[in-house]
């Protein structure tokens, strides 16, 4: 079981914190998420130093996560039945919605070794399996679909856009931090209110989270 060692990161970087399940507004899933009563309170300087240094993101709910796994609970036709690949997964809440719709195959991929553990964890919180991947670029082009929710809040991972369609035939991005969002591939698609769970008070802008796809085929 991967839930022990993912308590045991999260106490090693922020003191009593504690991972609970969380329902998810606006969905029927849960997620293990940080206790709310850990983000409401000041961090020492060395919780606040190791906070910095290695983000335990796999503990949170983004907004744009949410906002994709409503999009789908809403529009099942887009995974059911395909073979999905969940980039940047974090919790794995947009991959583990995917499964949930009847996706043929769900991967969750992620670089942190801890956030595909809360992939599983919350895989196994909702009954659903998933595969899992450390490595995207290792991947075949095989995929009918990549999700990518909350991925560009770092600009430096724009280019990513044109390496989605090379391994998956459609793309869907969720994003709520890039306001001069343009890519001759990509069309906005839909514009949704979320936020983040545990509630960070993040501004309103980042809770309206927009919706992006893109197809190496003719629609």
């Amino acid at each position: 079981m991967p839930l022990p060692q993912l308590q045991q990161a999260l106490g090693e970087l922020i003191g009593d914190a504690r991972l609970v399940v969380s329902e998810l507004p606006g969905c029927d899933l849960k997620l293990w998420l940080i206790d709310a009563a850990n983000m409401d309170r000041a961090f020492s300087p060395d919780e606040t130093r190791r906070i910095l240094h290695e983000p335990p993101y796999w503990s949170f709910c983004w907004a744009s996560g949410l906002a994709m796994a409503r999009y789908l609970a809403e529009h099942p036709q887009w995974v059911r039945g395909k073979r999905v690949l969940d980039f940047g997964a974090g919790s794995g809440i947009a991959g583990i919605a995917a499964a949930r719709l009847g996706a043929r195959e769900v991967v969750a991929c992620d670089l942190d070794p801890l956030a595909l553990q809360a992939c599983a964890a919350n895989a196994a919180l909702n009954g659903v399996a998933l595969g899992y991947s450390a490595d995207f670029f290792a991947e075949a082009d095989r995929f009918d679909l990549i999700l990518v929710a909350d991925v560009l809040y770092d600009r430096a991972n724009l280019p990513l856009l044109d390496a989605f369609l090379h391994r998956g035939r459609q793309a869907l991005v969720a994003d709520s931090r890039v306001r001069d969002f343009r890519h001759p591939s990509y069309r906005p698609l839909s514009v949704l209110d979320a936020l983040t769970l545990p509630d960070l008070a993040e501004p309103h802008e980042f809770r309206r989270v927009s919706l992006y796809h893109a197809s190496r085929e003719p629609l």
